[in-house]
């Protein structure tokens, strides 16, 4: 007789014992089974409630059949995973404890372990969904986490937390109501993919990482779709950052990292105020680097939102082109001493309020843009000066800038400015004009 058909005739027989099948000795009877189990088994887990915490001790599949579901009580982690190999699927786990010091989890993956999947479960009224506690390879694909919303924010854990982990996948679950997202601390060589994510503080939030993909994922009515912070060597591809409040993308000390096709829309910046921190001022920016430095950034829709872009304290060297700034208050908010050049090999971006022309018909305009000046500077500077920007002195200031070069701070120039939208985002653009 194989393992799996051993495991789930074991369970039936203890289940088919149990006079009135109570709840307690449905329990009793999954958690004698599990202790059973031979390594490599898979054990099947039959519809109904099943209170306690299990911990897994040896490689198996632990599934669940339609309606299974383990619940914690409140205390403690509903599944602690102390063996490589596990496999826990198909099941509804809930009431975690709320113990932030213990790190209560839905599922709580142990250092040291290896070739874990966690997928297709209901993750609910839980401190943190998934705790990744330095497992590799290990795979959390498919599930949805949500929240205890009862708890203010800062009380609450993470959708899915990852420390020390490497060559891990996090793809396709949906997380909502939870601290931050996915929580992402000193891993390397990790996926994350495909998740969505909604009402939390950070979508990604990640510190002290490398070569981390964060590819396809979608961030909406979030404080900040994603904190990339103190992290290198980054390929952030192709995410959908939507309506979220403070920024779309922040960057705080992050260098060599590619930064290609990502979509930032919508970001408006919050309301009544915000605080001064870099991570929760309330500008509303689409893209926000600070002193992050050789990224590439290239291909981006930055669209609808307060600021597109906002380049502080010592980001510079990074090398933009191909991108999207489409319809943003405040295009780029600049305020260094240093010249920056923003296009690469005769291509640079495009601008939906660059007024220039385009005489020998190769795309790109035959003025330069420079989308700030120093009046601009100025007035980040002074904001109460703001009062006095339809003034005369300041238009003949604008104009003398305009006349005479040499006046004009160091700032941003893109020399070949693109007349129409990159390929990836025309039709975008296109659609949006008709």
């Amino acid at each position: 007789m194989n393992k799996r058909l051993f495991c789930i005739l074991a369970l039936s027989m203890m289940l088919g014992v149990v006079p009135a099948r109570s709840a307690r000795a449905d329990t009793d009877a999954l958690q004698q089974a599990i202790a059973q189990a031979p390594a490599g088994a898979t054990l099947q887990v039959p519809a109904g409630v099943h209170h306690g915490s299990f911990i897994l001790k040896k490689p198996i599949t632990l599934v669940g059949q339609p309606g299974a579901i383990l619940d914690a009580d409140g205390a403690g982690d509903v599944i602690r995973v102390q063996a490589s190999g596990v496999t826990v699927r198909n099941l509804t786990l809930r009431h975690s404890g709320f113990d932030l010091t213990a790190m209560n989890a839905g599922v709580y993956i142990e250092r040291g372990l290896s070739h874990v999947t966690i997928d297709h479960n209901q993750i609910e009224d839980i401190l943190f969904g998934v705790y990744l506690d330095g497992p590799q390879q290990t795979v959390v694909s498919n599930n949805r986490i949500a929240g205890a919303t009862e708890l203010d924010v800062p009380d609450r854990g993470d959708g899915i937390h990852l420390w020390s982990d490497a060559h891990c996948t996090i793809s396709n679950n949906h997380v909502s109501g939870t601290r931050d997202g996915i929580y992402d601390y000193v891993s390397h060589d990790d996926l994350i993919e495909g998740n969505t994510i909604d009402h939390v503080r950070y979508g990604v939030h990640q510190m002290y990482s490398k070569r981390e993909t964060i590819r396809g994922n979608i961030s909406n009515d979030n404080v900040g779709g994603m904190a990339l912070m103190s992290s290198d060597h980054l390929h952030v591809i192709d995410n959908h950052l939507i309506d979220d409040r403070s920024y779309g993308i922040l960057f705080n000390y992050v260098t060599y990292s590619d930064i290609q096709g990502n979509e930032v829309r919508g970001i408006l910046g919050e309301t009544g105020g915000g605080s001064s921190d870099i991570i929760d001022g309330g500008e509303g920016k689409a893209l926000f680097l600070y002193n992050s430095e050789y990224n590439t950034i290239r291909a981006n829709l930055m669209a609808d939102s307060t600021i597109g872009i906002h380049i502080t304290a010592g980001a510079q060297d990074n090398t933009v082109y191909e991108n999207c700034f489409l319809d943003n208050r405040t295009q780029v908010k600049y305020a260094q001493n240093v010249a920056e050049e923003w296009s690469l090999d005769k291509t640079g971006n495009y601008w939906s309020n660059y007024l220039g022309w385009d005489m020998n018909g190769d795309q790109r305009g035959d003025v330069p843009h420079q989308p700030n000046d120093g009046i601009d500077i100025l007035l980040w500077k002074y904001p109460d000066a703001r009062s006095l920007i339809d003034s005369p002195a300041i238009l003949l200031l604008r104009y003398v800038q305009r006349a005479f070069p040499v006046f004009t701070p160091p700032n941003i120039r893109d020399s070949y400015p693109l007349m129409r939208p990159p390929a990836r985002w025309r039709t975008y653009v296109q659609a949006r004009h008709h």
